[in-house]
């Protein structure tokens, strides 16, 4: 009953989440039969999906497998300019446009994620809604399309950089500073705010990256 009511929507949506929460990590073989039973589906949509996944560049080929894609240094770099382009345009156009019930929800989850500080994977899912909620605020649909595929694409880097030392709290705090700019209705504030944000945290992802480097050098 549940392979007939499988769509192709359907088998990309829980690929794509398993990609998103880890299940499927960087350099993860996928395979279309191990797929379809582990999501009860049947293998039509598993294939259409896992193509369609190609297409955006999520999936790689190694050989005539596809595999989670990852992203060098330069793809990342490319990544954190327009995110953090649009990322401001969010929180711009949310201190123009948000009703206060979304400010209200925005400062309940600052509040709220101050408990998860010493839980990166906890705090970085958090996280991801705090950012999904700037972006819904900003009230513009086309604007929200191109950051899901941003924060869809986020999910190639096999770690955080919440995890990085001290960065939970650090971050809790650039979050209380965006949510203070919008509710004060300071567009520029905003935006310098949230782009501040995602500089600091690529900062902090380079450097994650360079310790790595060493650590197997």
């Amino acid at each position: 009953m549940t392979q007939a009511k499988s769509s192709p929507a359907d088998a990309y949506t829980l690929i794509l989440e398993a990609i998103d929460v880890g299940v499927f990590k960087p350099g993860d073989r996928l395979v279309e039969s191990d797929l379809a039973e582990r999501f009860g589906v049947s293998r039509t949509p598993i294939r259409e999906a896992l193509q369609r996944l190609e297409t955006q560049s999520l999936l790689a080929r190694d050989g005539r497998s596809l595999i989670v894609a990852s992203l060098d240094h330069n793809q990342m770099a490319e990544l954190y300019v327009v995110r953090r382009e649009l990322e401001g345009l969010a929180a711009r156009l949310a201190a123009r446009h948000a009703t206060s019930e979304e400010i209200a929800v925005l400062r309940g989850m600052v509040e709220a994620d101050q408990a998860l500080v010493d839980d990166p994977p906890a705090l970085a899912r958090a996280n991801r809604r705090f950012h999904k909620q700037i972006h819904l605020a900003s009230h513009n649909r086309y604007l929200v399309q191109q950051l899901d595929l941003v924060h869809r694409t986020m999910a190639l880097m096999a770690t955080t950089s919440l995890a990085a030392r001290g960065r939970g709290q650090i971050a809790l705090g650039e979050h209380d500073g965006i949510v203070k700019a919008i509710e004060d209705r300071d567009e520029d504030a905003a935006y310098a705010a949230l782009k501040d944000h995602i500089s600091i945290a690529f900062m902090t992802r380079l450097k994650q990256d360079a310790d790595t480097r060493e650590s197997l050098g």
